[in-house]
């Protein structure tokens, strides 16, 4: 968190803000968020560069500059970026500074959050999977994503080198909507059931999208406002709750380290 919906609507809310301005200075409160280079080496190469272009890869946000390099922020757990002309907000750890007067606060409670500057961007994303919303996202891409992996199939959906940008609130979704078992191992899905959960993916994400992301603990968007992806939830953070088409209540099992929330009874284990 936040995941590929969440980074989408930050890029999409941010770009008329960014592009086309220049940074005239950026304002580190903790040095250790910055990946590389050096502060001082990030000071001289970011000041008076103008962002050409704001993109994202994975839950990667990439502003590229005139000057060839990209700034690359990685949101991480608890990350945010807000605009505002007035006084940081709470866990600012960085601020860019742009000609029109707009500050980018990037607020970070946990501090898991990332900035780099680089010369060459695929540094950092040659190792990510594909884009699930681009069109050669297929169902048979998919299929040889899961061909002979033996993890469970919520694990995998997790790994951004097979597959970028979906993060564990939208495979619990898109689970959910495939009525597939979490537990499940990947290899074992049928081809019907890998249509499914194709669909349910792309789906799943779109909706989030419209609805600008899901605060469902830090997140917030440029603007301050709330996503509301999170009040169409079926599953995800729902412990406890009924479900929606059995009225069983949803559980939370550990699935590698991670919460993972799943109806029993709509996606049952396979025997």
């Amino acid at each position: 968190m936040p995941e590929l919906p969440e980074v989408e609507t930050i890029k999409n809310e941010l770009a008329t803000h960014v592009i086309g301005h220049i940074i005239t200075g950026v304002t580190l409160f903790w040095d250790r968020m910055l990946r590389q280079p050096s502060p001082k080496q990030f000071y001289h190469c970011i000041s008076g560069k103008k962002i050409t272009e704001l993109t994202r890869r994975g839950k990667y946000l990439i502003f590229r500059l005139d000057s060839g390099n990209s700034l690359v922020i990685h949101l991480k757990m608890s990350g945010s970026l807000i605009l505002d002309t007035d006084m940081p907000p709470e866990y600012t750890r960085a601020v860019i500074h742009l000609d029109n007067g707009v500050n980018i606060f990037f607020c970070d409670p946990r501090k898991f959050g990332r900035i780099s500057l680089v010369t060459d961007v695929g540094n950092i994303t040659e190792k990510l999977g594909p884009e699930p919303l681009e069109a050669n996202f297929t169902v048979e891409m998919l299929a040889e994503k899961l061909e002979k992996r033996k993890a469970p199939l919520k694990a995998v959906l997790l790994n951004q080198a097979l597959i970028a940008g979906i993060g564990n609130m939208y495979a619990d979704e898109a689970l959910f909507a495939a009525r597939i078992n979490p537990l499940r191992p990947a290899y074992s899905l049928s081809q019907d059931e890998i249509k499914h959960l194709h669909y349910a993916i792309r789906k799943v994400l779109k909706d989030a999208i419209k609805s600008k992301g899901a605060s469902v603990s830090t997140y917030f968007r440029p603007g301050g406002e709330m996503g509301s992806a999170h009040s169409h939830f079926k599953v995800a953070h729902q412990k406890g709750k009924l479900c929606s088409i059995c009225s069983n209540p949803i559980e939370r099992i550990p699935i590698r380290q991670r919460g993972s929330y799943y109806c029993p009874v709509c996606q049952p284990g396979k025997d």
